[in-house]
């Protein structure tokens, strides 16, 4: 009966996949998942249960998609074939589909491992029914405070499901997030945590959007030695005691290269390795320091790894590089849904290059991007302040986009709010000197609205098949 079930489950749900992108509702990476779960709710287990090298579970408000993407390139470096939800569908109904999308009719897996990019929500139930051998936590933040609440609430269901998996198990942390630290102590799950130790990149004043500022155990403010951003760094409690755990994987040197990327050197316990990474940021090098430590954590070799990650393709509107056409100028998208995620785009693209920027900002309040867009007060834009030569705003929510880059003291000369996205995008481009770049800075769901008119003009493939 059980085998019934699931047969039944996954012959609808696939048929349920060709019908949503035949008819164009989307790329099918959620509603199989939905069909699958309704027929058979424990499919998802089953299929993890037969993976013979089991499931990897990535998880943060930030950089869980690169990251995941990474770690992905990193394993498929060594032949090994994986189940991985590339195109971020990142709840329980797009983790189904990607199980059933890897399986024969019976639901035996064609992979050895399933590597699961998850939603902050998602993740306690995520590792009941997957059972995880490999967890890598990278942050918690402000996210969709309509949807999600405070990070304490999160960090609490985290730790209640963490604590269920056995010493067989694995949690790769990050050491510079206190409230993540806080998660991983005391787990009987094995804990390897990694951290960045090159202090040239630390913030020179405290951040007004640090989310984590006071110890877990008894509720003293933190003391920082050094401070990266929001509350990501080397802190102590002055009053208790705890500390930032010493992390066995260390990003010790970060060089960027402006827009090209990174170079990076990576300390582990066996040695070292440097890293040509072909992103640019402070936040995607702790991308790739996470991804380098869970794939050291696997038993992945070094070498392997910095060849991965110095052939690495960005994801889709995570610092995506698209032409606008044959011959046509570069864009540059970079996703912004949070206060963190918001200020580390505006501090990467200022500090990357001298010249003046090109910039389209939009900004919509759907339910995916989190309908309080309070946290637009929140990020920090005023390093845009004299760093623009044109500021495109769109979006359903471009006056308050608009008003905050006012505040921030971007010159109105420079602002041109047009509301419909393609519309704006064509202005943005029009205004683009030759041999620019056009910086785009959606949230989610703009992003997605973004890249469906790019695929629609031929510029780029669907996001789903990227």
């Amino acid at each position: 009966m059980n085998q019934l079930r699931t047969t039944a489950a996954i012959t609808l749900a696939r048929a349920a996949g060709t019908l949503s992108r035949r008819l164009r509702l989307g790329g099918g990476t959620t509603l199989p998942g939905q069909v699958a779960r309704s027929l058979d709710p424990a499919i998802l287990t089953t299929i993890c249960a037969a993976l013979p090298a089991g499931v990897i579970l990535v998880a943060g408000t930030n950089g869980k998609t690169t990251t995941s993407r990474m770690l992905a390139a990193i394993l498929e470096q060594t032949g090994e074939p994986l189940l991985h939800n590339r195109a971020g569908a990142n709840l329980l109904p797009g983790l189904t589909t990607v199980a059933i999308a890897g399986t024969d009719w019976r639901g035996r897996p064609r992979a050895r491992r399933a590597l699961f990019e998850t939603d902050e929500a998602a993740l306690p139930q995520a590792i009941a029914e997957t059972r995880p051998r490999l967890v890598v936590l990278l942050n918690l933040f402000r996210d969709q405070l309509d949807r999600y609440g405070e990070i304490d609430t999160i960090a609490g269901h985290w730790r209640k499901a963490l604590q269920t998996l056995p010493a067989t198990s694995t949690v790769v942390f990050n050491a510079d997030d206190p409230a993540i630290a806080a998660i991983a102590r005391n787990l009987t799950a094995r804990t390897f945590a990694f951290g960045l130790e090159d202090s040239r990149h630390a913030a020179a004043a405290a951040t007004h959007i640090a989310d984590s500022q006071f110890c877990h155990a008894c509720g003293h403010r933190y003391e920082y030695r050094h401070l990266f951003y929001a509350h990501i760094g080397h802190y102590a409690c002055p009053q208790c005691g705890q500390r930032r755990p010493d992390p066995q994987v260390a990003l010790t040197v970060l060089e960027p290269q402006g827009l090209d990327g990174s170079e990076l050197q990576i300390d582990h316990p066996a040695g070292s390795l440097s890293i040509r990474l072909p992103l640019p940021g402070l936040y995607n090098a702790q991308n790739a320091l996470a991804a380098t430590a869970a794939a050291l954590a696997l038993g992945v070799a070094p070498a392997t790894i910095s060849a991965a990650l110095a052939a690495f393709r960005a994801a889709f509107g995570r610092i995506e590089r698209i032409n606008a056409g044959p011959g046509g100028p570069p864009m540059l998208i970079a996703l912004i849904k949070n206060p963190v995620g918001a200020s580390e785009t505006v501090r990467m693209l200022t500090t990357a290059t001298t010249k003046p920027l090109h910039v389209l900002i939009a900004i919509n309040d759907r339910f995916a991007d989190g309908t309080d867009v309070s946290w637009l007060w929140d990020a920090d834009f005023e390093p845009l302040a004299g760093k623009v030569a044109r500021v495109t705003v769109s979006g359903t929510r471009a006056a308050d986009m608009a008003l905050r880059l006012d505040y921030a003291g971007v010159a109105a000369e420079t602002m041109t709010v047009i509301d419909d996205l393609p519309a704006a995008l064509d202005a943005a481009l029009a205004a683009l000197p030759a041999g620019e770049t056009l910086a785009i800075l959606p949230t989610y769901t703009a992003m997605l609205d973004l890249r469906a008119e790019i695929a629609r003009r031929g510029w780029a493939k669907p996001f789903w098949e990227s």
